[in-house]
């Protein structure tokens, strides 16, 4: 069973689209992290009981669903304990599929909204996944109830050979790592295979780590949680896939770096569960952001999905990428390098779009795909610059590129 918090937005529940999140690890929380700390309508503070406005939450234009998924992740279950060993992307996209038709029946003034797929980091393979799956089963139905019209991601894990080449350069161009620690990344880590690294590449992995310091690597100049310092990193056998995964702590925009610890207490509390209508059977296990047996025995993850983009794009539906750019785990040359593969025409050459009166960053549109730059945001972008986040949102549904203008 797959547990889903959703958020109708106010006034325009009526009329304004379907949106689905997802977050990624594989194995993380979508309400752990998008609605508790990302775009939901409360943010948890540090006490861990109490809660407080999100006023840049994105049901402010959309009814959100955040969907827990795979099974085993956050408060979702199955009734066989093997599913939890046995995980990957194609059968996390069916099941989520699954998920929503089973929605709609519950929920039917939601069929035939506006309908899009959105989240962050490995969901990178998650949406792009299910938006295929929902196109095709879609093909020569007049009028259907998931009304697809597109997708957006975040910070996302694209493809592997260039998600790797962009993020060892990276580390190199923001002064993270040594001349000679950028060499020997290149030579001895195959950029190809993200599983089962040499043991050439896990020293200069190893190293990287030592010469980066005690930094967030999610947003690499914010501050660090120091009661968890000793805990962030555990890149054990699968070093590169774990440098993608969104398993660590998150730092808050409230200057508050350690916004996951909060979450966990909150979402451990009985009476939470009780209003959630989770944990009914009472597990005796903790709720966790992230499940390490998931991350840990994931099967099936393509090296890249770029054959999706392609697909979905000549479909005509509308794509957006966006990128926070202090983010060194999924960095933005990473995403910059997977987007040129295209080999898209640009309709809108690389400019800066303004949120406030203020730079918000920098965008380029093109034939099939606008793609979007945060300044100063981390690995979550929601997180860490909420305004511009939702401005970007809007911009999305609304399918406008970016403001070009002070105002």
């Amino acid at each position: 069973m797959i547990l889903p918090i959703w958020v109708p937005p106010h006034p325009f529940g009526t009329t304004a689209p379907l949106v689905l999140w997802l977050n990624g690890g594989p194995g993380c929380s979508s309400i752990g992290y998008g609605a508790a700390e990302e775009i939901g309508p409360f943010r948890i503070h540090p006490d861990g009981k109490t809660l407080f406005v999100n006023s840049y939450s994105w049901n402010k234009v959309a009814n959100v669903l955040f969907l827990d998924s795979p099974a085993g992740v956050g408060f979702s279950y199955s009734n066989s304990t093997s599913d939890l060993y046995t995980s990957g992307d194609q059968r996390t996209a069916e099941d989520a599929y699954t998920f929503l038709l089973h929605w709609l029946e519950r929920f039917p003034q939601y069929k035939h909204r506006d309908f899009y797929i959105t989240g962050e980091s490995y969901a990178g393979h998650y949406v792009p996944q299910l938006s295929q799956i929902v196109y095709e089963k879609n093909k020569g139905i007049q009028n259907p109830i998931l009304n697809f019209k597109g997708f957006m991601v975040g910070n996302a894990v694209i493809d592997d050979f260039h998600d790797f080449v962009g993020t060892f350069e990276y580390w190199w161009t923001h002064g993270l790592i040594s001349d000679e620690t950028y060499q020997n990344l290149n030579i001895h880590c195959d950029l190809e295979v993200a599983e089962h690294a040499s043991d050439e590449c896990n020293k200069a992995l190893d190293m990287a780590d030592l010469e980066r310091g005690n930094i967030n690597p999610y947003s690499i100049f914010t501050p660090t949680c120091n009661t968890t310092v000793s805990t962030r990193r555990n890149l054990r056998s699968h070093r590169i896939r774990n440098l993608l995964r969104n398993r660590h702590l998150r730092l808050s925009l409230n200057y508050d770096p350690c916004t996951e610890m909060h979450s966990t207490v909150y979402f451990n509390l009985p009476e939470v569960q009780k209003a959630l209508h989770a944990n009914v059977t009472g597990v005796s296990y903790p709720w966790e952001t992230c499940s390490d047996i998931i991350a840990d025995h994931w099967n099936d993850s393509p090296r890249s999905m770029l054959p999706i983009y392609q697909e979905l794009i000549a479909a005509g539906l509308k794509i957006w990428v966006f990128s926070g750019d202090t983010d060194s785990v999924v960095p933005i040359t990473a995403t910059r390098y997977s987007l040129d593969t295209l080999n898209l025409p640009t309709l809108i050459k690389w400019y800066p779009w303004y949120d406030n009166g203020k730079v918000g960053g920098w965008s380029q549109v093109y034939d099939g795909l606008t793609f979007v730059a945060v300044k100063g945001a981390g690995h979550e972008v929601p997180l860490y610059r909420p305004q511009q986040a939702l401005t970007m949102f809007k911009s999305f549904l609304e399918n406008k590129p970016m403001p070009h203008r002070a105002v």
